[in-house]
């Protein structure tokens, strides 16, 4: 069994010009950029903020959000290059496919499909949440039965993921400028909260800024971070420990950079743009990020902030309640491109293993007029407003940065692969320092990854697991390459 094969640079690119598989190139390193920062702001800013600060970090959460903004720093130079060489959709699935072969390519794909699936949803129900935040500030009152993390069925939650799914499938145009509007408006309310908060800082809210370490309930049992319970540490909060699995946990507000990769396909010049939108994204949401929660911790205490809406709050503790509203209407378009953005990226991964035959081929076909992969779409929609609607995700929503971490782990030891492997493709964008910048984005990676809870590990090696299966009982039989190397034709079901 050749589960190793690897799939060639030339026959990536080869596949994108088959007629029915053929994504439309409509966007530009500003749309990229757009796109990038549009998935970027979001929960990060409105709604972990607060959270990590109260339960982890203290006024050091600015330094967490500095530690996983380098982390993100290393591998978007790798994504960068990977991009620029293989302008194709798929991202890491593709980058693993040209590198490591089909079976890791698999499970890097299944990775992303838990990523991605369970991002769109965890951030549509805090979507729902300052919906509902706001309709109460008008004297609107939802049931909690249809709205909320705590809901039968969130309602709110639902609608919206079904509005953008609509977005999506009508072409990728729309998107992004829809995207554009709605980034525009958020990063007025992050920078008005930036200059606003200025005038409302009191310096003793920072002291201390790292809190002494102890032990709390967030940290206990399975809950503990990995590394402190391999290496026998007691499993604290707060101290320069904390500081370090904050920063695994505000990873999930980094989330995103790397899905500019996914729209490599429909990108008018590649090879230029896709370095711009992904490096150009990041620096620009690193500032914010860093800048806010500063502000933020220096308005109101740390052990005082809000976990569910922290921004708001903090300037309704201040006495500025028209600033709070604002606030609201920012988070709610922050967290509407968030969500548009995922279901993109989701869409675009599915999209090339369905046309490398790892999962049914049919489903890559692009429609005529849209010239997107709206039956995929339409699926993967249904799905997120399911889960966004039935299920509470608070749980799971580490999963997310676990299953980021190990596509960033696998796509930077595939650069220096790649270099070693085909040292004659024409690299528009080159990562510096190789390999030492992409071993240390592994190292640090996996460092992240040690800072995560016992029980994350266990959800993710679980999924891991159920995409191997599927993957030999499905995948290698269906596989293009598989058929085009002469293996044996598939069996009748």
């Amino acid at each position: 069994m050749d589960i190793f094969r690897t799939k060639s640079v030339e026959q990536s690119i080869r596949d994108t010009e088959a007629p029915e598989h053929q994504l439309r190139k409509r966007l530009t390193a500003v749309d990229l950029t757009v796109f990038g920062i549009g998935v970027i702001i979001g929960t990060g800013i409105f709604v972990l903020t607060g959270e990590v600060a109260k339960e982890m970090a203290g006024p050091a959460v600015a330094v967490s959000f500095v530690v996983a903004g380098v982390v993100c720093a290393l591998a978007a130079l790798c994504y960068a290059e990977f991009a620029s060489t293989i302008p194709v959709a798929g991202s890491a699935y593709t980058f693993s496919f040209a590198t490591l072969g089909e079976f890791p390519a698999w499970i890097i794909g299944w990775d992303l499909l838990l990523e991605l699936a369970l991002a769109a949803a965890v951030v549509a129900v805090g979507w729902s949440g300052y919906f509902s935040a706001l309709l109460r500030s008008i004297g609107v009152d939802l049931p909690a039965s249809i709205a909320g993390e705590d809901a039968v069925v969130d309602i709110p939650a639902v609608v919206i993921v079904l509005i953008l799914t609509a977005i999506l499938i009508a072409g990728i145009k729309l998107s992004s400028r829809v995207n554009l509007i709605i980034v525009i408006i958020k990063i007025s309310v992050v920078l008005l909260v930036i200059v606003a908060g200025l005038f409302f800082i009191n310096l003793a809210n920072y002291s201390p800024f790292i809190p002494a370490p102890e032990s709390t309930a967030t940290v206990e049992g399975v809950q503990a971070p990995l590394i402190q319970v391999l290496f026998g540490i007691t499993p604290v909060a707060f101290g320069v420990m904390g500081v370090f699995s904050a920063a695994a946990i505000v990873f999930f507000a980094f989330i995103g950079f790397d899905i500019v990769a996914t729209a490599a396909e429909e990108t008018i010049e590649p090879q230029r743009a896709l370095p711009r939108g992904i490096l150009g994204s990041l620096a620009i949401c690193t500032v914010l990020y860093v800048a806010v929660s500063l502000v933020v911790v220096g308005m109101q205490r740390y052990s005082e902030l809000s976990s569910e809406a922290p921004l708001a709050d903090a300037f309704t503790a201040v006495g500025q309640n028209w600033a709070a509203a604002l606030i609201s209407i920012g988070a709610i378009a922050g967290l509407t491109t968030v969500v548009m953005i995922l279901m993109l990226g989701q869409t675009r991964v599915l999209f090339a293993m369905c046309r490398d035959g790892l999962l049914p081929r049919p489903l890559a076909k692009v429609h005529p007029r849209t010239g997107t992969p709206a039956l995929l779409t339409l699926i993967v929609g249904v799905v997120a407003a399911a889960l966004a609607g039935f299920i509470s995700l608070s749980a799971l929503a580490e999963l997310v940065n676990i299953g980021t971490l190990f596509a960033f782990v696998v796509v930077s030891a595939g650069v220096i692969i790649l270099r070693r492997t085909r040292p004659d493709l024409h690299r528009a964008f080159r990562a510096p320092l190789v390999p030492v910048l992409p071993i240390l984005s592994v190292l640090a990676c996996l460092y992240l990854m040690l800072n995560l809870p016992v029980e994350t590990w266990l959800r993710f090696l679980v999924w891991m697991v159920v995409g191997a299966v599927l993957y030999f009982t499905y995948g290698y039989r269906h596989s293009r390459m598989a058929r085009e190397a002469g293996a044996p034709p598939r069996q009748p079901s």
